[in-house]
């Protein structure tokens, strides 16, 4: 059964089950949307926006300065260097887009959801469970959150990297990973199922937690199985997620060398296309942020790090020359650019 298929079959079941009021059309348009369930979903959104006091901080990989072993966290050069930025109010949602609020926006919109995440079929029914976050591309990221924008007469958009980083880091603070603490916690024991042994995660996803989702939706797709948006604990601004389940698009251009040239004020990233790489499939780049899967044993998930993919999800591929699409492990959530918390 092909995605549209099952997202589709889930609105039903939504529809029918008065998910939250939200009630009545059918991808496609069966029928037209009232204002007041329009007025609901936006609401619901509204409700999930956590207000960001604007200020500076020091963006970049601050392991070698500020860090407890003064040892870079992020081996990478493009997370260098270290400088200022100062930022403006914003207000940013607590999760990832969900897969049910992708699929009412597309409802909504007479569209079908997303047909093709990836080449693999096994991998489409992550677009399925309505409170795991939905595997998008830039593209419809962007469109997404402009549609926000259009439907609520707010500046709702994509965060900015300087912006995500700061949210994150909650405003700018030295803080490793984007957990409740800003360490990893996993318990001590080792966990053994037969499809796999622990760790289980605390305040991050560990491959066990991945493993066993898989294992309770009937899944082969193993330790590369997204989770619930708030499976685990938020971090000191009530952000979930940051730091594992998911990369998340934002805004700006990709360049490596960005951080060299950046304004102080508010950076928006390049004023255009730089960089074409392997891992963008040799297209115009986009940043991601975060990680797709985290792992504790080996430190993903460091808020520093910086990640490139082409907005349309495609990757290199030797079996291809048009690459691979692979969307899985990339979503979003969107900003308000507004110097004030919203009503």
């Amino acid at each position: 059964m092909g995605v549209s298929r099952l997202a589709l079959g889930f609105f039903a079941v939504c529809v029918l089950a008065g998910c939250d009021s939200l009630t009545g059309q059918e991808v496609g348009g069966s029928r037209s949307v009232t204002g007041e369930e329009l007025d609901t979903f936006i609401r619901g959104v509204k409700d999930n926006m956590i207000f960001i006091e604007g200020g500076e901080y020091l963006m970049g990989d601050y392991g070698s300065q500020y860090g407890p072993e003064r040892l870079p966290y992020d081996l990478d050069k493009d997370s260098k260097p270290l400088h200022q930025v100062r930022l403006s109010g914003y207000s940013m949602s607590k999760f990832k887009i969900t897969n049910r609020e992708y699929v009412i926006y597309s409802a909504l919109n007479e569209s079908s959801f997303q047909k093709y995440i990836s080449e693999d079929d096994e991998y489409k029914f992550v677009s399925v469970p309505p409170n795991n976050p939905a595997p998008i591309d830039w593209y419809e990221a962007e469109k997404y959150c402009n549609w926000l924008a259009d439907v609520s007469q707010l500046p709702f958009a994509l965060p900015t990297e300087a912006q995500w980083e700061y949210a994150a880091r909650s405003r700018g603070r030295f803080l490793m990973v984007a957990t409740d603490d800003g360490t990893y916690k996993v318990t001590d024991d080792k966990i053994t199922e037969w499809w796999h042994d622990g760790p289980k995660g605390i305040n991050i996803s560990t491959s066990w937690d991945r493993e066993a989702f898989a294992e309770k939706m009937g899944w082969s797709t193993g330790t590369f199985t997204p989770l619930p948006v708030d499976k685990f604990p938020p971090n000191p601004l009530g952000l979930y997620g940051m730091s594992d389940n998911g990369l998340e698009w934002v805004k700006d251009w990709y360049d490596p060398d960005y951080y060299k040239y950046s304004p102080v004020q508010d950076p928006q990233g390049p004023s255009e296309p730089v960089y074409k790489g392997r891992e963008s499939n040799n297209n115009y780049a986009k940043v991601l942020r975060g990680i797709s899967y985290a792992d504790p044993l080996w430190g993903g998930g460091v808020n520093v790090q910086r990640s490139y993919r082409s907005p349309d999800g495609y990757i290199s591929s030797t079996i291809s020359s048009d690459g691979l699409l692979a969307v899985v492990g990339k979503t979003a959530r969107c900003v308000v650019n507004s110097a004030t918390p919203l009503n």
